[in-house]
């Protein structure tokens, strides 16, 4: 059986090749002359334990585990347009609008029957 620290070892390892700049500051993408870079927020949790004893026939015993999860939320966009920069929020409401009107090339890439009923004007402009 591994030992507790092998077990936070190893879930800190994979955690560590998972959890990495480009998590936060996501990869930037063109949407026709404009850049647009995702800022992501991140935050995981991670606990374990092991123990051992004796059961009432005095069998010894002893076990352990571990776990870690993890929760990615979209925070904002960066959007470049002509050498201007503007942070567009996508936490409010509104934040797909704000996009759209900053950059109206971005609706030829939205499927906008997944958008639902609150945002059925702006596809249909």
């Amino acid at each position: 059986m591994s030992s507790g620290s092998e077990v936070f070892n190893t879930m800190f390892e994979k955690l560590e090749k998972f959890l990495r700049t480009e998590t936060v500051v996501g990869e930037p993408f063109q949407v026709g002359s404009i850049t647009m870079v995702p800022i992501i927020s991140v935050s995981f949790g991670a606990g374990g334990g092991e123990g051992s004893g004796k059961d009432s026939k005095g069998n010894d015993g002893s076990g352990g585990g571990g776990g870690v999860g993890c929760k990615i939320t979209p925070n904002a966009m960066l959007v470049i347009k002509n050498d201007e920069l503007s942070v567009v929020p996508l936490a409010g409401k509104g934040s797909l609008e704000k996009i759209v009107e900053m950059v109206p090339e971005i609706m030829a890439k939205i499927d906008c029957s997944k958008l639902g009923a609150d945002h059925e004007a702006s596809c249909d402009e």
